[in-house]
């Protein structure tokens, strides 16, 4: 990966900002550290765990973005697996069941630019979701399954 895609001191200068529009009561502080590079995902847009090497390994994969705020459940969930404890983290459809994966090339780029258009839309309308996303919805994909 190039590295002008995981430091971009713009980008982190209006993320200061954002925080700091966010928190006034934090003004004057100083972020030291930014860190950025590939988002990881799957056609859910959440983790996603399995084992491997015989339920030797456990992984979790397809953060997309919520990886720091999430990976302490994440690890406590493959520790789980690993230790073939039945609770109820193990329980969660989300950790039983794997995401579909993404369609093959052309159909991935359509169905991709035609999603963010659609999230855009609801955007200017509201949240108000067209027949595109409503379809992602039933069948447990996006951001709403």
């Amino acid at each position: 990966m190039r590295q002008e895609y995981e430091s971009d001191a713009q980008t982190y200068a209006h993320l200061a900002e954002a925080f700091l529009e966010t928190f006034p009561q934090l003004k004057g502080i100083k972020f030291t550290h930014g860190w950025g590079g590939a988002i990881d995902t799957c056609s859910r847009f959440s983790p996603f765990w399995g084992k491997a090497y015989r339920g030797r390994v456990a992984y979790v994969m397809g953060y997309t973005g919520l990886g720091v705020g999430s990976t302490r459940f994440g690890a406590q969930v493959m520790l789980d697996l690993l230790d073939g404890v039945d609770n109820e983290r193990t329980r969660l459809e989300m950790v039983r069941k794997k995401p579909w994966p993404f369609p093959p090339e052309p159909f991935r780029f359509i169905f991709i630019r035609l999603t963010q258009w659609s999230i855009n839309k609801a955007d200017e309308r509201q949240g108000k979701r067209n027949l595109w996303l409503k379809l992602l919805d039933v069948l447990g994909l996006g951001f709403d399954s």
